[in-house]
C-alpha cells in the first residue's frame, strides 16, 4: 500500500469546499477491508475525494491510533474507529441533510 492513495470522484460539483476524508489504514487488516468498501461507495455516491493513509508511514498516527485503525477522520476530526457508519459519513458530508 502506498504513502496515500487518492480516491478521487469525477463530476464532483463545485458547491463549496468538499469536506477533506481520510481513512487511517494498515496492510493485513481485515477490517481496512470494510472500512475501504463503506468509505469509496458513500464518497463516490457524493462525489467527494478521499485519501487511505497508510499509518506505517506514520509513525505518530500508528502509536497514536494502534488499537482503532481503521480510523475516519473527516477535516482532520476523527468520527469512527473500527467500522465505520455508513449512515454518520453520509451525513458529516452532507450537513446532516442525508
Amino acid at each position: 500500500m502506498s504513502d496515500f492513495q487518492q480516491h478521487p470522484v469525477p463530476g464532483r460539483p463545485a458547491s463549496g469546499p468538499a469536506p477533506r476524508v481520510e481513512l487511517l489504514v494498515k496492510d493485513g487488516c481485515h477490517l481496512c477491508a470494510d472500512a475501504v468498501a463503506v468509505v469509496d461507495e458513500v464518497c463516490g455516491r457524493h462525489g467527494v475525494t478521499w485519501q487511505a493513509v497508510d499509518v506505517a508511514r506514520h509513525p505518530k498516527l500508528a502509536e497514536r491510533h494502534a488499537e482503532e485503525i481503521p480510523v475516519l477522520m473527516v477535516d482532520g476530526v476523527q468520527r469512527d474507529f473500527w467500522r465505520i457508519d455508513p449512515a454518520r459519513l453520509e451525513r458529516l458530508l452532507t450537513g446532516g441533510r442525508a
